[in-house]
């Protein structure tokens, strides 16, 4: 099916639009959890692409373990940073204006839930991806106590709730299993998961104790999934 220009600028339009809602940020316990796996794992020095970088955050918490930073976003948010080489890009079609193998890691925080086709995303992170670096995806946790008890209740998942005020464009719900099936499927390697450590009592303000929270995903209001993708051996 080929789409009219009116129906491109249309779904263009929408993209953006979810885009600007999500304020071009996240918690910071996401990007410290995306910290601490880039420190444990990446040796330093190189490229990050930051895949819906937003307001570029991620670069203020890892800046300090790469040598050069690209952001790639629907829309360019007013508060990036200036020095940021910054790519505009619909993340629900096609491939980034980037080349293969352009990146030592690849990041993208808290994007995947608002894309249409998590299998797709993956494959162009992995694309971008240098042989042997690393891809990074953090996406709310389904499995916390708080949002099994949201869906037991409420038949919904708690990040995923269509309410009056409630936010409005996270659209695709994976669990830690989907995670893993989708890296696997591309290819990816030594996965690991991680947990924020950070999570909101079930219908409440309040968040579970920090001795409650380092024991993982129950207490947990976001999940990462790490992969490495295959070295070429010459």
């Amino acid at each position: 099916m080929i789409l009219s220009d009116e129906k491109k600028q249309t779904i263009s339009m929408d993209v953006e639009n979810r885009a600007l809602q999500s304020l071009g940020g996240s918690s910071e316990p996401v990007y410290q959890m995306v910290a601490i796996t880039v420190k444990k794992l990446h040796p330093g020095c190189g490229v990050l692409v930051d895949v819906g970088c937003g307001n570029g955050k991620l670069w203020s918490f890892v800046s300090d373990r790469f040598d050069y930073y690209v952001g790639v976003d629907a829309v360019r948010y007013a508060d990036l940073p200036i020095h940021t080489e910054f790519i505009p890009f619909n993340l629900d079609v096609g491939k980034a204006p980037l080349p293969d193998d352009c990146a030592d890691v690849v990041c993208a925080v808290e994007i995947i839930e608002h894309l249409e086709n998590p299998r797709a995303f993956i494959r162009e992170l992995v694309r971008l991806t240098k042989p042997g670096g690393l891809v990074i995806v953090t996406t709310p946790n389904q499995l916390s106590l708080l949002s099994k008890l949201t869906l037991i209740l409420k038949n919904q998942f708690n990040a995923f709730q269509e309410a009056p005020g409630l936010y409005p464009t996270h659209i695709t719900a994976l669990l830690e299993i989907d995670l893993i099936r989708i890296f696997t499927e591309c290819s990816l390697t030594k996965l690991q998961i991680e947990y924020s450590r950070r999570g909101r009592m079930p219908f409440t303000p309040w968040h579970w104790p920090k001795s409650l929270s380092i024991h993982g995903g129950a207490f947990s209001d976001n999940i990462l999934c790490v992969g490495q993708k295959l070295k070429i051996y010459k």
